[in-house]
C-alpha cells in the first residue's frame, strides 16, 4: 500500500510540475514571436538560472577551464549562456513560427556543397554538433529544403513533459528517434536509405574515452565517427550561432571530417566544437557537467 501511495503522489507531483510549466510555455507563446523570445531569455537568465543553481553550475566550469579570466568575465559568460538557452527553448517550441523563419536562411560552409553532393549519390550525412547556439536552426534550414534531416532525442523523465517536447521535435519536419533499441533501429535504417541525421556530442558519457575539449580532457562519445564509419556517412559538423539581434541565426555546414578512426575523427569534431566556444563562450550550455569525474 505504501509503494502505491508514494508512486501516486509521484505521479501528482510529475503531473503538477508539468502543468506549471505547460501554463507558463503557453503564456509565452500567446506573445509575438520578437517579444516571446528575448522574454524567455530574461526569465531563465534573471530567474531559472540564480534559483536552479544553473548560473553556479556554468560559474564554475568556466573557473576550472578559464581560470585567468576574471570573474566578471565569468559572469558575462554565464548570463549570457542562461539567456542562450531560454531563447531557445521558446524557439523549440514555436513549432511554427521557428521553421518558418529558418526555413530559407542562407547555409553557408564547404560542408554544404559536400550534403548536397551526398544526397544527390544516396550517401548517408550524419550532421554532428553540440549545445551551442540553437542546434535546431540547421535542421530547419535543411527540412525547409526538402532535406528529411532525422533528430535523435533522449526520453525526458517526466513523462507528462516528455509527451510535447517530442512533439515540438517532430513539428519540425524529418523524423525523430528516441535512444534505445528502438530508436536505433530507426535511425539505422534512417542512415542506410541515404537519409541525413543529426547527434549532439558535447555530453560527458561514462565510460568513453578521454580526449581533449576546451584544452581539458573529457569523456566523449565516439559514436558519431563510429556510425560515419560503419554506413560509409559523411561526417559534417554543423552550427546555428545565434546572432547579436537575438533572434535570427548564421547556418554553417563545416568542412566534412575526413575519414580515419573514431578517435581522430571525434577529436576534431571537439577541436570545431572548442574553436567555436572560445569564438562566442556565450552561445555554449556551460550548465553541463562536462568534465565531471566518473565517479560523481
Amino acid at each position: 500500500m505504501s509503494d502505491q501511495k508514494s508512486t501516486a503522489a509521484t505521479r501528482a507531483r510529475l503531473w503538477l510540475i508539468n502543468a506549471v510549466l505547460m501554463t507558463f510555455i503557453r503564456t509565452a507563446l500567446a506573445l509575438p514571436y520578437n517579444q516571446r523570445v528575448p522574454f524567455l531569455g530574461w526569465v531563465v537568465r534573471r530567474l531559472v538560472g540564480p534559483m536552479s543553481g544553473y548560473r553556479r553550475a556554468a560559474i564554475n566550469n568556466l573557473e576550472k577551464i578559464w581560470p585567468e579570466r576574471s570573474r566578471a568575465e565569468h559572469r558575462t559568460i554565464a548570463d549570457a549562456c542562461l539567456d542562450n538557452a531560454g531563447r531557445t527553448f521558446i524557439e523549440n517550441y514555436s513549432s511554427q513560427d521557428f521553421p518558418q523563419r529558418l526555413a530559407q536562411n542562407p547555409i553557408l560552409g564547404e560542408g554544404w556543397s559536400a550534403l548536397q553532393l551526398a544526397a544527390q549519390d544516396g550517401c548517408p550525412v550524419i550532421l554532428v554538433t553540440g549545445h551551442y547556439g540553437n542546434y535546431e536552426a540547421m535542421r530547419a534550414a535543411l527540412v525547409g529544403r526538402g532535406y528529411p534531416v532525422g533528430g535523435l532525442y533522449r526520453d525526458m523523465s517526466n513523462p507528462y513533459f516528455n509527451a510535447h517536447y517530442v512533439k515540438t521535435m517532430q513539428g519540425f519536419g524529418g523524423p525523430v528517434f528516441p535512444q534505445g533499441r528502438k530508436g536505433t533501429a530507426g535511425f539505422v535504417r534512417h542512415l542506410k536509405n541515404g537519409g541525413q541525421l543529426v547527434l549532439l556530442f558535447d555530453q560527458h558519457v561514462f565510460g568513453a574515452p578521454i580526449l581533449d575539449f576546451v584544452g581539458q580532457p573529457a569523456r566523449t562519445a565516439m559514436s558519431a565517427a563510429e556510425l560515419a564509419l560503419r554506413y560509409n556517412a559523411v561526417l559534417i559538423p554543423f552550427y546555428g550561432i545565434r546572432q547579436p539581434d537575438g533572434l535570427t541565426f548564421e547556418t554553417v555546414l563545416e568542412a566534412p571530417i575526413p575519414a580515419s578512426d573514431p578517435q581522430t575523427m571525434t577529436q576534431a569534431l571537439n577541436d570545431s566544437l572548442t574553436a567555436r566556444i572560445e569564438a562566442e563562450p556565450g552561445q555554449w550550455f556551460w550548465v553541463h557537467r562536462r568534465w565531471r569525474a566518473d565517479d560523481v
